[in-house]
């Protein structure tokens, strides 16, 4: 399952490793973040729960960014 979730974050070099730690966290398949639209596409792993996965996204993405903000 792909789901598409708005995003805050301030640079490019940001969303790149904000797109990285969103890939190593568990329930996650792939990420993507666009910088320039501010968007975030998840698919998530078979049988994984979005809410609960992007719950642990928003955390690995305040590690590299503090204020950053995904909207789900």
């Amino acid at each position: 399952m792909k789901k598409t979730y708005r995003i805050e974050v301030d640079c490019a070099n940001c969303a790149n490793l904000m797109e990285d730690a969103t890939r190593k966290t568990d329930g996650v398949k792939n990420a993507t973040i666009n910088f320039m639209t501010q968007k975030m596409i998840v698919e998530f792993e078979e049988g994984q729960e979005p809410d609960k996965v992007m719950n642990n996204v928003l955390k690995a993405c305040r590690k590299v960014e503090s204020d950053c903000e995904i909207y789900f």
